[in-house]
C-alpha cells in the first residue's frame, strides 16, 4: 500500500460531525486561520456549516484511513467569481491540523485536490499563500506551482504569493 492510499478526500457529511468539530476545536485552540474550511471556525454546529457551503465550491475533508481522523480540510473554488478570489485567494484553500504538520499531508491533499480540479474541467488553477508561509510555498511548488507574482492584500496588509498549476 502506498503512502497516498492511506488518505482520502471526502465531501463532508454529518457522518463526520464528531471529527469535524474536533478539527474545529483544535484550530480554535491553536488560533490558526483555518484556510479552505468555508468559515468552519464560526460554526458550533456541523449541520449549520454544511448548510452554508457554496454551490460553486467543493469542500473536502482529508481523512487518514488508519484511524478515520480528519487531519486537514481543502476547498476548491470552481471559478474565480469575485475580485478577492481572483487576486488573493485563488481556486484552492487548505489547512492541516497543527499537530499533523511536517508529515507531507498538505502535499498529498493538494495533489488529490488537483486531480479533482481536472475532473471539474479546470485547466489552470491559481493557488496562493502568505509570502512568509514557507511550508505552504513548498507544498504548492511540489505540486507543480509556477510563481506569478506577489500582491498586497489591503484589508489584512499581508503579502500574498500567487502560483499557477497547469492541469492540461
Amino acid at each position: 500500500m502506498t503512502e497516498k492510499s492511506l488518505f482520502r478526500l471526502i465531501e463532508p457529511t454529518m457522518a463526520y460531525d464528531r471529527q469535524i468539530q474536533a478539527f474545529r476545536q483544535e484550530y480554535l485552540k491553536d488560533g490558526g486561520s483555518m484556510d479552505g474550511s468555508s468559515h468552519l471556525r464560526k460554526f458550533e454546529r456541523t449541520q449549520a456549516w454544511l448548510a452554508q457551503l457554496e454551490p460553486d465550491t467543493t469542500q473536502y475533508l482529508f481523512v487518514r484511513e488508519a484511524d478515520d481522523r480528519v487531519v486537514g480540510v481543502i476547498q476548491i473554488r470552481h471559478r474565480l467569481a469575485n475580485e478577492f478570489l481572483l487576486k488573493y485567494a485563488g481556486h484552492i484553500g487548505y489547512c492541516v491540523l497543527p499537530e499533523e504538520r511536517r508529515k507531507g499531508y498538505a502535499t498529498q491533499m493538494l495533489a488529490q485536490a488537483l486531480s479533482a480540479c481536472r475532473q471539474l474541467g479546470l485547466r489552470d488553477v491559481l493557488i496562493t499563500c502568505l509570502a512568509d508561509n514557507e511550508a505552504s510555498r513548498r507544498t504548492i511548488l511540489k505540486n507543480g506551482g509556477v510563481y506569478e507574482s506577489k500582491v498586497l492584500e489591503p484589508e489584512s496588509q499581508s503579502w500574498i504569493e500567487r502560483y499557477w498549476v497547469r492541469l492540461s
